[in-house]
């Protein structure tokens, strides 16, 4: 209670004055001095908050700009905050960047979206093309007897039909799992290696399927936009979704082994472990998580 109404007060009272006052003194507006005093992902999450808070339409709708539109934007924003391009030179860079990322970041939550959204189809020869090509990447030396088999579980599916364990992360869980395999295939290998451990052992699919569900949460929570405002100087992409997942798999399978826990029994307990770790991590505006091999 007393949180809400201090965001109250401060929204709608002293943000207003402390503007006010920091206008006079400077000579310039709240986003003119962010763009002076901050740099990459900071300055560009101060920059949607400002946006966001004004109670201005032209900057409120700043923050749900096409990304086509950008350009114009920041004229109506220069124009609306009497902002002169000729006094204040790096102000029109600056502000086309941040509006880049920010649009890129809502665009890309759209585009996982998408891909979650999409069943494994059986049916559809492209899914079909996708799995039997995650096995040849990750078992290049032995042949599927037949595509329903319990071979699958060589790579750490639970059934003999991989699609069922699609279900909670559609195709993006195939999707991450190919990306990690094609890009990164000698850590992929050391990975599922690793998973077929006789004491620490670990399903190697469902495991990299459960990531992409941490990986997904991440982003639609909006925990993943100081690491993609600073690692990604426009907007970011689906590649740079993937390039996530993978520094998820190899840092999460270091930290299985490093915690040795008892058993797989303990899986959620020390999934959630590596969560929180993670999301402190992300708190960082400085941070940049990436596979560094």
């Amino acid at each position: 209670m007393f949180i809400s109404i201090w965001q109250y007060l401060y929204r709608h009272f002293f943000r207003f004055w402390m503007k006010w006052i920091l206008r006079l003194i400077t000579r310039k507006c709240e986003l003119q001095r962010i763009c002076d005093s901050f740099i990459s992902g900071e300055r560009t999450y101060k920059m949607e908050i400002a946006l966001e808070f004004s109670k201005n339409k032209v900057l409120q709708k700043a923050t749900f700009v096409n990304q086509n539109n950008i350009e114009e934007c920041v004229e109506d924003i220069m124009k609306e905050k009497n902002i002169n391009p000729k006094k204040d030179k790096r102000f029109k860079v600056c502000m086309k960047a941040c509006l880049l990322q920010i649009s890129g970041y809502k665009q890309l939550y759209l585009d996982v979206e998408n891909i979650r959204k999409s069943s494994y189809d059986s049916n559809n020869q492209y899914h079909e093309e996708l799995l039997l090509k995650l096995w040849s990447l990750l078992m290049p030396y032995e042949k599927l007897k037949a595509r329903i088999t319990k071979q699958w579980s060589d790579i750490g599916f639970q059934g003999d039909d991989p699609k069922t364990d699609f279900r909670g992360m559609g195709l993006l869980g195939l999707v991450n799992l190919v990306y990690l395999s094609e890009k990164y295939t000698k850590e992929a290998h050391r990975i599922l290696s690793h998973s077929s451990h006789p004491t620490l052992g670990y399903s190697f699919a469902i495991v990299g399927i459960n990531l992409t569900e941490m990986a997904y949460s991440l982003l639609k929570s909006n925990a993943l936009k100081f690491h993609f405002y600073n690692s990604v100087s426009g907007c970011p992409t689906m590649e740079h979704f993937h390039q996530f997942y993978c520094y998820l798999f190899y840092e999460f399978d270091k930290f299985w082994f490093e915690e040795e826990p008892e058993s797989i029994m303990y899986f959620n307990l020390y999934r959630e472990k590596f969560h929180e770790k993670i999301k402190r991590l992300l708190l960082d505006f400085r941070v940049i998580l990436t596979l560094k091999v």
